[in-house]
C-alpha cells in the first residue's frame, strides 16, 4: 500500500522566525501562503505554519522517560533514511542547532535500533527525525 501524504497544522506566534527556521535551516520547499500562513512541503507531507498565541504545550512541554532520555510531548516529526538523517543532523550541526535531545542510536543492538534527535522549532513545537537501518524494524515488537 503506498504511503498518502499528511496534512499537519501546527500554531507558531512568531510567523516570519518559524517561517526562516523551516525554509532556512531544514531547506523545505515553500507552497501557498498569506498573511498568517505558510504551507511547506516536509518531505513529501504537508506542515503548515499558522500565526496563533502559544499553547500551553509549547509554553511547558511535558516529557516521557525513554531509553535515559526526557523526550518531549508532544511531538512530531518524520522517519528519514539513515542516509538523510545523517545529512539533516549535519546541517542543523552547521546552522548550531540546540537540540533537546542530541543526535544519537538508541535500542543499540535490540528491536527497533534508531537514530533519533530532538529539537524546538522557534516557537516551542518539539520536533522528533528519526531513522531505521532496516525500516522492517519501524513497527516492531
Amino acid at each position: 500500500m503506498a504511503l498518502s501524504p499528511f496534512h499537519l497544522a501546527i500554531p507558531v506566534d512568531n510567523l516570519p522566525a518559524a517561517r526562516r527556521f523551516y525554509r532556512d535551516i531544514f531547506g523545505l520547499a515553500e507552497g501557498r501562503s498569506s498573511d498568517q500562513w505558510v504551507d511547506f512541503d516536509f518531505y513529501g507531507h504537508q506542515l503548515v505554519i499558522h500565526e496563533q498565541t502559544k499553547t500551553p504545550a509549547q509554553h511547558a512541554l511535558g516529557t516521557n522517560p525513554v531509553d535515559g532520555h526526557d523526550v518531549p510531548v508532544p511531538h512530531f516529526g518524520i522517519v528519514l533514511s539513515w542516509e538523510e538523517w545523517k545529512a539533516l543532523t549535519a546541517r542543523l550541526r552547521d546552522f548550531a542547532t540546540k537540540f533537546v535531545i542530541e543526535p544519537y542510536v538508541r535500542f543499540k543492538g535490540q528491536i527497533g535500533e534508531q537514530a533519533t534527535m530532538f529539537l524546538l522549532d522557534p516557537c516551542g513545537n518539539a520536533l522528533e527525525f528519526k531513522a531505521f537501518k532496516d525500516r522492517s524494524q519501524l513497527f516492531a515488537k
